[in-house]
């Protein structure tokens, strides 16, 4: 049966169980770009608890995910960075990886959304050890009730799957805040490294 995903930034550990449990996985360009969604935004934990990181973009006429551009007139590159650096420097390793993430926020100029969310997943993918096959949609895809249809479903006003809920691990701020659940994957990383890919699959 075929698997649909979006095409989010940096997603959580929902959207990447189901990468990590999946041999082959549709990413669909076509679909309309929602606002309020995971496809420009991830959420980490920080000092002062969650944190959304969001990706600004152009507004367009033409709703379809592959034609939403970012706005790199803004600074939110730097922002993003140096908030993924007070928030993990002192996990176990961050710096372990973050030269496979750096360049990507500064060397990098990317101009269309679904570019940069995939050249990102392309690099989780490594660090995770994740072998999915990723492909992308040539037209939208219709759900006639043959597929695995998360587009809908991994979203921020959706409740975390009990599969999900299981998945713990030591985080940064864990002697000053409880454990947040359904990050981005991220988190997952910067604090577990080599074991996140065995607990997502978990």
């Amino acid at each position: 049966m075929k698997t649909v995903l979006s095409s989010v930034y940096a997603g959580n550990l929902m959207y990447y169980s189901i990468l990590a449990k999946s041999s082959k996985v549709f990413i669909d360009g076509h679909e309309n770009f929602n606002k309020q969604s995971y496809r420009n935004r991830c959420v980490i934990s920080s000092p002062n608890g969650p944190l959304k990181l969001i990706i600004p973009i152009v507004r367009v006429s033409k709703n379809i995910v592959k034609s939403v551009k970012i706005d790199n007139d803004q600074n939110w590159r730097k922002i993003h960075w140096k908030s993924l650096e007070s928030s993990y420097r002192s996990s176990p390793y961050f710096e372990f990886y973050e030269n496979e993430f750096k360049s990507l926020y500064f060397e990098k100029k990317i101009d269309y959304l679904l570019d940069f969310n995939q050249q990102l997943n392309s690099i989780l993918l490594k660090c995770l050890n994740i072998e999915t096959e990723i492909l992308f949609s040539e037209s939208y895809i219709v759900n006639e009730g043959v597929i695995n249809d998360y587009r809908d479903l991994i979203h921020p006003s959706t409740q975390t799957t009990d599969s999900v809920k299981k998945i713990k691990y030591s985080q940064v701020f864990q002697e000053s805040q409880e454990f947040v659940s359904n990050l981005s994957v991220f988190d997952l990383l910067f604090n577990q490294g080599p074991m996140a890919k065995q607990l997502l699959n978990s």
